[in-house]
């Protein structure tokens, strides 16, 4: 393996020609001198997609609905609390709220929803992707950063990085053309980021992307977080092409393809503290694999999911799964919340 931080040219001959077993073993060192103690996390959460409304019209998306359609639908206030509700009796501590992006909702619905929810519930808001504050924004008369300040002040906490897909223009002009632009996605999250927002990063990889592509992301990912800070994770899945306009046409990616960009993520993103195992689309069985190729989480129990589902893959888990599957592949299995705080730490005998 190179020495020092990782070259592009460097992360990509790994990608390409490095021996799986020996990219394993090296992410895997990274990941125990970064997380000495063993730990593996979790978080219970859940995502709330509050409509499948969208004007983006994304060619991997299977969830989305066009407006005007009759098709589709809103969330009532009444049918979020209600989700909230149940994800607080079953020891969630967080809601991931998500949509599409809807005509018919600016910044004020959701100011009110956030600052209604506040008021009830002692839950962490993590919410809206870098494309839904864009287009909040556009809706609103605003900037990105004044729509974030007051998203904020209602109550948004942190932010997730849905929209990435792969952050090179060419593959967006291809599979999401009306979507935001990688400078724009980039933007978000550094404003977000100067508020003192915590968000996440991800990559959503094997559709019309090549290696060198998701090298660049991985790159852009490392610069902005030299810059800032406020990642807290990184996230890579593999795209899911069944019911999609891509179904046809894509490169889908290979259980192999997904470990080596997962061991290559550990390796080159030096300052991102977590790396984050993907079974909701990989399936828990990878999900275990995957923690000895870098990965320090399991991400969510998923109370609710409904856009990759959408696509045709479906998982899911319990806590006491998640906890004994955490368990049989050697480490300590601890429940966090959003910024990585330990919730419960769950006996390994």
């Amino acid at each position: 393996m190179p020495s020092g931080r990782l070259s592009e040219a460097e992360a990509l001959d790994l990608l390409e020609h490095g021996d799986l077993l020996e990219l394993g073993a090296a992410a895997d060192e990274v990941r125990r001198r970064l997380h000495s103690s063993g730990d593996v996390t979790f978080i219970v959460d859940r995502n709330i997609n509050y409509t499948d409304y969208c004007l983006s019209g994304c060619r991997f998306c299977a969830f989305y609905k066009t407006p005007g359609s009759g098709e589709g639908y809103l969330l009532s206030r009444d049918e979020i609390f209600h989700k909230i509700e149940e994800t607080l009796a079953l020891g969630g501590t967080a809601i991931m709220m998500q949509g599409g992006l809807s005509p018919d909702l600016d910044i004020c619905w959701f100011e009110q929803v956030f600052g209604d929810i506040k008021a009830r519930y002692p839950i962490h808001l993590h919410c809206l992707s870098p494309p839904e504050v864009a287009h909040i924004a556009g809706q609103s008369g605003l900037t990105t950063a004044e729509t974030l300040r007051r998203l904020q002040a209602a109550g948004l906490d942190s932010l997730p990085g849905g929209g990435a897909e792969v952050l090179v223009d060419r593959v967006r002009g291809e599979i999401s053309p009306h979507k935001i632009p990688t400078a724009t996605w980039l933007g978000v999250m550094r404003e977000a980021h100067a508020l003192g927002m915590r968000t996440t990063a991800t990559m959503m990889f094997g559709s019309v992307d090549t290696p060198a592509e998701r090298v660049e992301h991985l790159r852009r990912v490392r610069e902005l977080q030299d810059e800032t800070g406020g990642f807290t994770a990184f996230i890579p899945w593999t795209f899911a092409a069944t019911n999609t306009a891509l179904q046809e046409g894509h490169h889908p990616a290979t259980g192999d393809d997904y470990l080596r960009l997962l061991a290559v993520s550990r390796l080159f993103l030096d300052n991102v503290p977590n790396i984050q195992a993907s079974w909701v689309t990989q399936g828990l069985r990878m999900g275990q694999v995957a923690l000895a190729f870098g990965a320090n989480d399991m991400g969510s129990t998923m109370i609710e999911e409904n856009v990759v589902r959408a696509a045709g893959v479906v998982h899911a888990v319990t806590v006491e799964e998640m906890v004994r599957l955490i368990a049989a592949a050697g480490f300590a299995p601890v429940q966090r919340d959003t910024l990585y705080h330990e919730v419960r730490r769950y006996p390994t005998a």
